[in-house]
């Protein structure tokens, strides 16, 4: 019999590059507040300048681990069970995905869009960027549209993203954390004005919690 190498795993999504997981409070967008285990996955290449987790760009940097180990820590923590990264759709997520469906597990997933979807998701958070556009297949199907903030100019940004998501998905703009305090007042002013949006804040980093 011949062993699969940890690449050949990590291709067919029984392994994937864990930089960490961890059972905390939502901060952000629709289930903010609520508990949740975050599994965060190595491995981006949408590159923003403004990224406050850089160290999980690159995927070599964090081990690669069997998603069965994956699932049994997430089990002890939590039934819901948020992925993101990095860009966790670099990787194929059927594998974990329907290991934490048929344990009864909510799936959530954050993503830039930038790869095909893959796996089951109970919920999935589209924060789209400037310098890599989300595929045209994942609109349609995002539960949640959250747009950074960090000029005037991601407001126009902001809105064409708007016009192609489905009419259910709902809106938020999230301000940058390092420029929070001179983009909030433009974030609340544009919100009052345009109330299909809402107010996304970061409230883990204010809560000094992961």
């Amino acid at each position: 019999m011949k062993f699969k190498s940890d690449k050949e795993k990590i291709d067919l999504g029984l392994q994937l590059p864990l930089m960490e997981s961890f059972y905390t409070i939502q901060g952000e967008g629709f289930h903010k507040g609520t508990a949740a285990y975050f599994i965060r996955l190595g491995g981006c290449d949408v590159g923003c300048h403004w990224c406050d987790v850089k160290e999980s760009w690159d995927p070599n940097s964090h081990p690669s681990t069997d998603i069965y180990e994956i699932f049994l820590k997430a089990k002890q923590k939590s039934n819901v069970i948020v992925v993101t990264g990095g860009e966790p759709l670099m990787y194929d997520m059927n594998p974990l995905t329907d290991l934490l469906i048929k344990n009864n597990m909510q799936t959530h997933i954050e993503t830039s869009g930038v790869y095909p979807l893959t796996g089951i998701w109970d919920w999935i958070c589209l924060s789209p960027k400037k310098n890599k556009s989300p595929l045209k297949s994942i609109y349609p199907k995002a539960n949640e549209l959250k747009v950074i903030i960090y000029n005037r100019d991601d407001f126009k940004f902001a809105e064409r993203q708007s016009r192609v998501v489905s009419s259910e998905c709902l809106l938020y703009l999230q301000p940058e954390w390092g420029k929070r305090e001179k983009i909030m007042p433009l974030i609340v002013d544009y919100v009052m004005e345009n109330p299909k949006w809402r107010v996304s804040l970061q409230t883990h980093k204010y809560l000094n919690i992961p």
